[in-house]
């Protein structure tokens, strides 16, 4: 293994990455470098003139902004051109690399066999990863179906126990209104009864004070035996 390490950087040291971009970039790093130089040889001329009185104040705010606003300009693109240049950079040392195993691997050694075993093992562990996470996605779905229908259940509990409430209350109000009229007619009867006995005495009393021997008569016998009877007995 340590042979093959040794073998592969020998190959990408024959095709290493430029330490600096070339091309295009030499060029955006060149201007950076003159439009900085501009920029400093600026700056030196506008203070000399700010010490020598040969400008406003209000000359040397709008030259300040503008040259606050170009160096912000030129700092934007540096980073954007730095990047640019490592992204690059990277890309063509990925390239080499596998450029180097492809050569590697067609002097079908020791070495190439276990950087085709390695990569095979690669894909293999790629694939398992796709598919877990494929599975992981699946159940976090699941999961989530899970608890929505927990909370649709939740709601429809709460509703249904917010319908058994209000029954209760509505019976216990018809209840209580039952109960009310129970208790109103209960009193209606004992003034009826009453009023049954006070009518009763008041026959009984006109029946004796008359003198009518009202046990010969089978009719008053009737009525008087009829008004002896307890109206509070069924």
């Amino acid at each position: 293994m340590a042979d093959m390490s040794w073998n592969l950087e020998q190959e990408l040291e024959q095709g290493r990455a430029p330490a600096w971009p070339q091309g295009g970039h030499d060029v955006g790093v060149l201007k950076l470098l003159r439009l900085r130089d501009q920029m400093k040889q600026l700056l030196m001329e506008y203070s000399a003139a700010v010490r020598g009185g040969e400008t406003t104040f209000l000359d040397q705010v709008v030259e300040e902004k503008h040259i606050q606003g170009v160096t912000e300009d030129l700092q934007t693109d540096k980073e954007e051109i730095e990047v640019s240049f490592w992204n690059k950079t990277l890309a063509l040392q990925r390239i080499q690399l596998m450029a180097a195993l492809r050569n590697k691997m067609k002097q079908d050694d020791k070495d190439s066999c276990l950087i085709l075993e390695t990569v095979n093992r690669i894909v293999l562990l790629s694939q398992a990863i796709i598919k877990y996470q494929q599975l992981a996605h699946e159940k976090k779905q699941k999961l989530i179906d899970i608890k929505r229908k927990r909370l649709s259940l939740k709601k429809d509990q709460r509703r249904k126990l917010q319908q058994i409430q209000t029954m209760k209350k509505k019976q216990k109000k018809e209840k209580g209104n039952k109960n009310l009229d129970e208790a109103k007619m209960l009193q209606n009867l004992e003034k009826e009864r009453l009023m049954t006995t006070v009518i009763q005495n008041v026959f009984q009393n006109i029946i004796i004070g008359s003198g009518v021997n009202w046990a010969e008569d089978p009719s008053l016998k009737a009525i008087v035996l009829q008004l002896e009877k307890n109206v509070h007995l069924p």
